[in-house]
């Protein structure tokens, strides 16, 4: 894979799977801690796919408006080197947690159109990278993981923002050589679209994925 390319593969629920993202070179997995998520784990799984990631990977916690209770027994829970907050948080709160664990902190921010953009220097001022998604559709019950892409063309000629940016939202193997061409993303993030159904992974795809980001 190109050195200047990271893939995160997101949603990670089965040891095995876990494995083959390692494998395949990803250098961020995730692991998903919202309860109306298909993808969602308990701390016991959490801790137990965590602790076998080789160092080198990081390991990331999707947590969305999760409270300061719910925080405290992930991370006192499960090793991790990343918070990743997928919900409403202010950029006041992005940085309370930051202050609060010591660990990096990623937040979304959901673009549907370009007026959505001005969220990312927002964010940029507090968060230590970014996650730059598909807006969920009104009503949708999940802030991401919902297989949107959003016009990837409103990232054209953006890729030298302040913090460190992944690229996500309905990204595939078919696709993904294209959304960085089009963004010029160093960072991607996938899940959904290495699924055969909601919150089901497959080797295969996930080996398709990081084979086709390195083909470019």
């Amino acid at each position: 894979m190109p050195s200047d390319i990271s893939v995160k593969i997101c949603g990670l629920s089965d040891p095995a799977h876990v494995d083959a993202a390692v494998e395949a070179g990803a250098r961020y997995v995730g692991f998903v801690f919202f309860s109306k998520s298909p993808r969602h784990l308990d701390l016991r799984q959490a801790a137990d796919l965590a602790v076998g990631v080789p160092g080198g990977v990081a390991k990331v916690a999707l947590t969305v408006n999760a409270s300061d209770a719910e925080l405290d027994a992930i991370v006192d829970t499960v090793p991790l080197d990343m918070l990743q907050l997928h919900g409403k948080e202010t950029p006041g709160r992005v940085t309370e947690i930051k202050t609060r664990y010591g660990l990096p902190v990623m937040k979304a921010i959901g673009i549907a159109e370009a007026s959505d953009l001005a969220q990312i220097d927002l964010y940029s001022d507090v968060a230590d990278q970014l996650l730059i998604d598909a807006k969920p559709p009104r009503g949708a019950e999940l802030p991401g993981g919902n297989g949107l892409a959003f016009d990837w063309r409103l990232l054209a000629g953006r890729k030298y923002w302040r913090k460190p940016w992944m690229l996500a939202g309905g990204l595939t193997p078919e696709n993904i050589a294209e959304a960085i061409r089009l963004t010029g993303a160093r960072q991607v993030d996938v899940s959904s679209g290495v699924e055969t159904a909601p919150g089901i992974k497959d080797s295969g795809l996930i080996q398709a994925f990081l084979a086709a980001v390195k083909a470019g």
